[in-house]
């Protein structure tokens, strides 16, 4: 085992870990060195150390034997792997995800090119212009999926409710059990369930479209989108994260929209409507990092109430 690869999980990273995929990831980690060492191998890859980590994967730097930057990300829910790099696939003719190089299904690995300097717009703080993250938005939906592969989809009202579900764990569990209440997810989580069931806009969706999974690549390269939960259902449902964030006011939220509802061809209205539902549990992120005092807040819950 190499000293770097050692160095792969910090407390934090375990943490998320245990808490995604309960006890089994124990036993997970404890055999992650070795499989990293494996894979790079098997690969020809140089290890060059841990790269910010999500709630499903441990990811890491890596060079190819061609001196490409690589990312190559390990989780212990392997068919999380498989279907990621089957959507990434169907995407990388819009260049707007990287390009998925290696796949190891059996053990849950992929290998993908690095785009730029890895840093993605949440870690930069500026929320982008509406055009530009609905440029993104439109590249994602109009990709040409076989029908065989938008079958093998979850439909989006199965990825609703796993979010709803989640948030509303992490409420109970939270700062925001004291500020939100369970009747405010639980209205809003019916008001998902609705939309979700809509027949308009349907297309393949990445599902988990936030500003910790858009990269920025350059001039060149544009905002690429990273590790998405792929579904199938109503566009609008890609774009909520992007009047949200950030917004203090219910005007500011409303011209974000106007701007980015028409870019993304889907109704003003639709789009609002998706973010009132999701209100709630954007409100239960901001309570449980402490921000319970800041006009972004108050501002999530007078949408809940509208």
């Amino acid at each position: 085992m190499s000293d770097v690869t050692a160095q792969l999980v910090d407390a934090k990273q375990r943490e998320r870990l245990l808490r995604r995929f309960g006890s089994r990831a124990d036993d997970w980690l404890a055999g992650l060195p070795d499989l990293v060492d494996d894979l790079a191998a098997e690969w020809k890859l140089t290890v060059l150390g841990p790269a910010p980590h999500g709630r499903t994967s441990v990811v890491v730097h890596c060079r190819r034997i061609d001196g490409s930057a690589g990312i190559l990300k390990i989780s212990p829910d392997p068919r999380l792997g498989s279907s990621e790099a089957r959507i990434l696939r169907i995407w990388e003719p819009t260049g707007r995800v990287p390009a998925v190089w290696e796949v190891d299904a059996e053990r849950g690995a992929v290998l993908l090119e690095a785009i730029g300097t890895g840093r993605t717009v949440a870690l930069n703080g500026v929320v982008p212009p509406m055009e530009t993250i609905g440029a993104l938005i439109s590249d994602l939906h109009s990709a040409d999926v076989p029908r065989d592969e938008l079958g093998e989809l979850h439909p989006l009202i199965s990825r609703i409710n796993f979010v709803f579900d989640m948030w509303d764990r992490y409420r109970q569990e939270g700062a925001a059990a004291d500020v939100v209440s369970a009747a405010l997810v639980h209205h809003g989580h019916a008001r998902a369930r609705a939309l979700a069931h809509g027949e308009d806009d349907i297309v393949p969706l990445h599902g988990d479209l936030h500003p910790g999974n858009v990269l920025d690549g350059g001039h060149e390269r544009g905002l690429v989108a990273v590790d998405p939960r792929a579904c199938v259902g109503d566009a609008a449902a890609d774009a909520i994260d992007w009047p949200l964030w950030k917004a203090a006011s219910l005007e500011e939220v409303e011209r974000r929209i106007a701007v980015l509802a028409p870019v993304i061809g889907v109704p003003s209205d639709r789009l609002l409507a998706w973010c009132r539902a999701c209100a709630p549990i954007f409100a239960v992120a901001l309570a449980n990092r402490g921000r319970a005092d800041t006009d972004e807040f108050r501002m999530l819950l007078d949408l809940c109430a509208c």
